[in-house]
């Protein structure tokens, strides 16, 4: 018996078939192999098609078929996993009305603040948890304050996961996880926030049905059936963010537990079971995949929006032809601080974490005649380690501290200078595991349709790859807090 996990990520789709027995990938895919662009018709905007996911979710499911590793017709649940905070919009024939504004768009940042002010800020914090900032909700605003004549025609609004569950199955679904990460939802009353769509002036008929994270969001269609060697009928039974997803897919399940990552975008993800709130909303809670009523299990999510963005940049920029593993390689080979050159890799929109200010991008004091090419990879990866640093830096200003961190042998983790400097510098261990966002969605399917009985059995077999302990805390807290000063500088500078 076998489930089929889908991560539909910034940068491609991935998916993993999983056997039940193992809890083990059998096989999986990616598609396409290079990296998806992102459409910026304008300063700060970001855009991608909800077709083009279709398609590469489709092709990525007949390319895993095609290893012959499993028979498809054994698959017996489907889970999904997406790119948080987008927005898609489709008319009553479920057809797509405009490209999704996705998570790192910053056009709705003004209608956010506006709201935060109109509604007020600690009712806002109180009951949402956040400030509507430039979430789902407030892109929702700018399309109907933009592109009325859109507007008009929209029958439901979707993140990107119910998008691709719809094409699946027909059916439009989501849940209070969704809404909460769209900043749809009142957390005091449990239910659609009344603020947030009044003020927006937002036809509640716009949200599909709320059902529970692990259920039956609808079955596979015969036609897609069909196209992609499936069994039909067979449960779409999850659906959740990447990163609440990738957190329980290192089981980080209970309060206190964090999970990080570094792939496109950087996280650190904290579970609480307090309806907790930075007064600035420089991080976010959401409900967490175990959120119920009864266990308000909250997601305390950092998230930094140019990591493994900042460091295909300058991939492409500088060493277009070299894999990543050799850019790791060549990183190893500089000193600890890069001699001097820093970098502040805030190129990817506004950071909520810096207020929703963007400082674009910088590398400063390079040298012509001392700095060469290891020096500038290893400064970017410290960079981001350091940005990472600022973050968790104001998770514990609001009362997370984390004991160690647990977090994928992936992406930028795949690197050994990365992961020690992050261990370093943040001064926390860290737990490594084999882990993929598909492979957390197929587990996740598994729970949804009650072939697991519960979140821990299906990661019963869960095994540590890795453990790292701060080394070089010494050294690089100068260093850091040189950047630092660098980066506080930059944000008040008109």
């Amino acid at each position: 018996m076998y489930l089929l996990g889908i991560d539909i990520g910034t940068s491609s789709i991935k998916v993993a078939v999983v056997d039940v027995s193992t809890q083990k990938s059998v096989a999986t895919a990616q598609y396409p192999e290079e990296e998806t662009a992102i459409k910026s018709t304008q300063p700060g905007w970001a855009e991608q098609s909800p077709m083009d996911w279709w398609h590469n979710v489709q092709q990525a499911i007949l390319k895993v078929n095609a290893s012959n590793l499993f028979n498809p017709k054994d698959i017996k649940a489907i889970g999904i996993a997406y790119q948080m905070h987008g927005l898609v919009t489709v008319d009553k024939d479920q057809e797509v009305l405009r490209d999704s504004i996705i998570w790192c768009d910053s056009r709705a940042v003004e209608l956010g603040e506006k709201a935060f002010d109109t509604i007020g800020h600690e009712r806002s914090l109180q009951s949402l948890l956040n400030s509507p900032g430039n979430f789902t909700a407030s892109k929702l605003a700018w399309v109907k304050n933009n592109e009325p004549e859109i507007y008009s025609k929209i029958d439901k609004i979707m993140l990107p996961g119910d998008f691709i569950a719809m094409k699946l199955t027909g059916e439009i679904t989501t849940s209070t996880s969704a809404l909460s990460e769209g900043v749809f939802w009142d957390f005091k009353k449990d239910e659609i926030s009344a603020d947030v769509m009044e003020h927006y002036g937002l036809d509640y008929n716009l949200i599909p049905s709320i059902k529970p994270l692990f259920s039956e969001h609808g079955h596979l269609k015969d036609g897609i059936a069909k196209l992609l060697g499936l069994t039909v009928g067979i449960p779409v039974s999850y659906k959740a963010g990447d990163q609440p997803n990738n957190a329980l897919s290192l089981n980080v399940l209970k309060p206190g537990e964090v999970a990080a990552t570094a792939g496109t975008s950087g996280v650190i993800y904290g579970v609480s079971d307090e309806l907790t709130y930075d007064q600035q909303s420089r991080v976010n809670t959401f409900a967490h995949v175990t959120y119920s009523p009864e266990k308000k299990h909250t997601g305390v999510l950092l998230c930094i929006n140019g990591t493994g963005s900042m460091y295909r940049w300058a991939k492409h920029n500088f060493a277009p032809y070299l894999s990543y593993p050799e850019l790791n390689h060549i990183a190893a080979q500089a000193p600890i601080g890069s001699k001097g050159l820093k970098i502040l890799p805030f190129g990817n929109g506004a950071e909520r974490m810096l207020n929703n200010k963007y400082t674009g991008a910088q590398l400063l004091g390079i040298d012509l005649n001392t700095h060469n090419q290891s020096d500038i990879f290893r400064a970017v990866q410290e960079s981001i380690v350091f940005a990472f640093r600022y973050g968790l830096d104001i998770m514990r200003e609001n009362g997370m501290q984390p004991k160690v961190i647990r977090a994928g042998k992936a992406n930028l983790f795949l690197s050994d200078v990365f992961a020690q400097t992050f261990v370093d510098v943040t001064g926390v261990p860290v737990e490594l595991y084999e882990n993929d966002g598909s492979v957390g969605a197929a587990l996740g399917a598994g729970i949804g349709a009650g072939i697991f009985k519960s979140p821990e059995e299906a990661f019963s077999q869960h095994q540590l790859l890795k453990y790292l302990e701060p080394k070089n805390t010494t050294a690089y807290e100068p260093i850091y807090q040189d950047w630092k000063k660098i980066l506080e500088q930059e944000l008040i500078s008109p």
